[in-house]
């Protein structure tokens, strides 16, 4: 699997950068990876396309556009890009609105990037790191902190020991009232409009706050898209989306969470909370 060094090239970070609107900031992050060979014009209209037929779910985070469409023949090779604006832009977002950043994905497939993902929910939900990447000077600079090769970057591999509103009073012992047993392995799905990008943000977040909890051996977790969410939803306990997706999705026969900041570990706890009854 590729990660974030080998995705993302400095080439690919363009700071202080001016857009009208949300249509210009995406298409700022297109012409970014057309520039560097991941894919041609063509995507870009794609990922534009994306926001206009599903609403604008990919703004993950507040401040944050997580850009992408599904895999198609304009994507040449799964690349990255990395724009923040001079002035934030609205997306039409109910509560992450507006833009300052705009991280763009082309993916070939939908597993080679995994680790990627996972790299970058962790360093976006990182507040030292987060502050860093908004106080870098140069292209260079934000790229030595995504990657882990500067001084003020984070290890994106430790994990932050959990507050005292996010934690749990105690570790939660799988039983039938208050979570899964383990004689089961529960699934939970995260959704996005095309099961490449955002769903994987939230996967990992989830899956971070499993591990925190123990529960990783009882819960998978399987990012998808919205139609093939409709025909899995019998074997999951729960979906978790945004609020565009879960009204796209409509009754599927299963709990829909709705989660604002897909980096939020204390959101996506309170809803695993809610979930399971904890």
């Amino acid at each position: 699997m590729e990660d974030l060094k080998d995705l993302l090239p400095v080439e690919a970070v363009r700071l202080d950068v001016r857009a009208a609107d949300w249509r210009e900031a995406i298409g700022a992050a297109g012409r970014l990876m057309v520039e560097t060979g991941a894919t041609t014009d063509e995507y870009t209209r794609e990922m534009v396309a994306n926001v206009e037929e599903n609403g604008p779910y990919i703004v993950i985070a507040p401040g944050v556009a997580f850009a992408h469409s599904r895999p198609s023949p304009a994507v040449l090779t799964t690349g990255m890009s990395w724009v923040r604006l001079a002035e934030p832009v609205e997306f039409g977002h109910e509560s992450n609105d507006p833009v300052t950043l705009v991280v763009a994905l082309a993916a070939k497939d939908s597993a080679a990037h995994t680790s990627a993902m996972a790299s970058l929910a962790r360093l976006l939900g990182d507040p030292d790191t987060a502050s860093a990447l908004a106080g870098a000077l140069t292209p260079e600079a934000l790229h030595a902190v995504l990657t882990g090769d500067g001084a003020e970057a984070s290890d994106p591999s430790a994990e932050p020991e959990p507050s005292a509103a996010s934690k749990p009073s105690a570790t939660p012992e799988p039983s039938a009232a208050s979570g899964p047993r383990a004689a089961s392995l529960h699934k939970i799905l995260t959704v996005c409009g095309n099961g490449v990008g955002t769903s994987l943000f939230l996967k990992n977040t989830l899956e971070q706050v499993l591990d925190r909890w123990g529960w990783s051996r009882f819960v998978t977790v399987e990012a998808t898209d919205t139609i093939s969410a409709k025909g899995k939803a019998s074997e999951a306990v729960a979906l978790l989306t945004s609020r565009e997706i879960a009204r796209t999705l409509g009754d599927v026969g299963r709990p829909v969470k709705v989660v604002q900041d897909f980096t939020s570990t204390a959101e996506v706890d309170a809803v695993l909370r809610d979930t399971y009854d904890v």
